[in-house]
C-alpha cells in the first residue's frame, strides 16, 4: 500500500495526491508575495491543493477566507487540507466555477494563480486541462467578477506569464483597473523574466516596481527569495 505524504511547510501542510496540479513555485510565490491593503475577507480563485489560501491564512490569520474550485477532486483536496489546518475555522469553500459563483460579500484582497496555457496541445487528463487552459477562466471573467465583488480600495493579484504582460494589462484597463505594484520573476540573473506578479487596484496610479531573482545557482537562493518565503518553507 503507497503511503500518501504530505508537502509540508512550516506551518501547515498540503496533501497534492488527488489533484491535477501540484504545488509550484508560482503559487508559493503568489501566497508569499500578495499584496494587501485591508485583510477582512479574501478570496482565492481555482484554489487547487489550497496553497494560496493557507499561505494567506498564516499571513493573515484574523482574515476569513473563501475559496473557489470547479474540479470535483482538486476540490475535495483543498476542503481536506483546510480542515487539517490551525486556521479550519476561516475557511470556506465552493465547487462551482467563478462563472457562477454569486458571493454574499466583497472581498478585501482577491489572488489567483490562473490557467494561462493556450490550447495547442492538450493536456492527458481532463482534470489537468482544468487547471492549466485559459479556456475554462479567460482573465476577462476574473476582471469582471472583480469588478463586482473587490471592495473600492482592495487588491486583485495575480502570477501571469511576462509574455502576456501587456494583454493583460490592457484587459485589467477595459474593466476599471490598473496596477498599483509589479514584480518580474527571473530564476536567475543570465535568463530573461518568465512571470509577473501583479496586484491591480481600481485606481490609477504609478505602479511600484520591482525584479525578483530565485536562484544565485542551482538550489542557491538568493535574499530575496528566501526573505519572501522563509516564513513558509522549511528549508529556508
Amino acid at each position: 500500500m503507497k503511503i500518501v505524504k504530505p508537502f509540508r511547510f512550516k506551518q501547515f501542510e498540503i496533501f497534492q495526491d488527488k489533484t491535477a496540479m501540484k504545488i509550484g513555485t508560482d503559487g508559493v510565490l503568489l501566497g508569499a508575495w500578495a499584496k494587501v491593503n485591508n485583510t477582512r475577507h479574501i478570496l482565492d480563485i481555482g484554489t487547487g491543493t489550497g496553497v494560496v489560501a493557507l499561505m494567506l491564512a498564516q499571513r493573515f490569520p484574523k482574515s476569513k477566507i473563501d475559496a473557489v474550485e470547479i474540479e470535483k477532486e482538486a476540490f475535495n483536496q483543498a476542503k481536506f487540507n483546510f480542515n487539517a489546518s490551525k486556521w479550519k475555522g476561516n475557511f470556506n469553500v465552493f465547487h462551482c466555477a467563478l462563472q457562477s459563483f454569486n458571493p454574499d460579500k466583497k472581498y478585501d484582497l482577491i489572488a489567483s494563480n490562473p490557467p494561462f496555457f493556450e490550447e495547442k496541445v492538450l493536456p492527458k487528463t481532463h482534470n489537468r486541462q482544468l487547471a492549466r487552459y485559459e479556456a475554462h477562466l479567460k482573465p476577462e471573467e476574473i476582471f469582471l467578477f472583480s469588478s463586482k465583488y473587490l471592495i473600492i480600495n482592495g487588491l486583485l493579484n495575480l502570477i501571469y506569464p511576462k509574455s502576456k504582460e501587456i494583454q493583460l494589462i490592457n484587459t485589467a484597463r477595459d474593466f476599471g483597473f490598473y496596477p498599483h505594484y509589479v514584480t518580474y520573476i527571473k530564476g536567475n540573473s543570465s535568463v530573461e523574466v518568465k512571470r509577473i506578479l501583479v496586484a491591480f487596484g481600481k485606481k490609477e496610479v504609478i505602479p511600484q516596481t520591482t525584479t525578483l531573482i530565485i536562484e544565485k545557482s542551482r538550489h542557491n537562493y538568493t535574499e530575496d527569495y528566501i526573505k519572501l518565503t522563509k516564513d513558509f518553507y522549511l528549508k529556508m
